[in-house]
């Protein structure tokens, strides 16, 4: 009886600990992408009036300066999980 219950801890840990995993993988990738779309909008912003007109986002409408916005929270996406990666594999 006691062999039995030691069996049930260690499996009840084992899952506990993948589930903590789990959601600080989900925590994470989600305070990613946070910074990301943070931090890729202000650099857009900032840059804006340095790009072509084509390229520079009017209000309410869809457009180039939509797509070049997007691509620079992608680029800062990349950098972050880069820089993540190689922090947890020098760990």
């Amino acid at each position: 009886m006691d062999v039995s219950r030691t069996k049930q801890s260690v499996a009840g840990d084992s899952l506990r600990k993948e589930v903590r995993n789990v959601v600080s993988k989900s925590t994470a990738n989600f305070f990613h992408a946070l910074v990301a779309v943070l931090l890729g909008n202000a650099l857009y912003f900032l840059f804006e009036k340095y790009l072509p007109a084509r390229a520079q986002h009017s209000p309410f409408k869809i457009d180039l300066g939509m797509v070049v916005d997007f691509w620079f929270c992608l680029v800062v996406f990349g950098i972050i999980k880069t820089v993540a990666a190689r922090r947890k594999r020098s760990a």
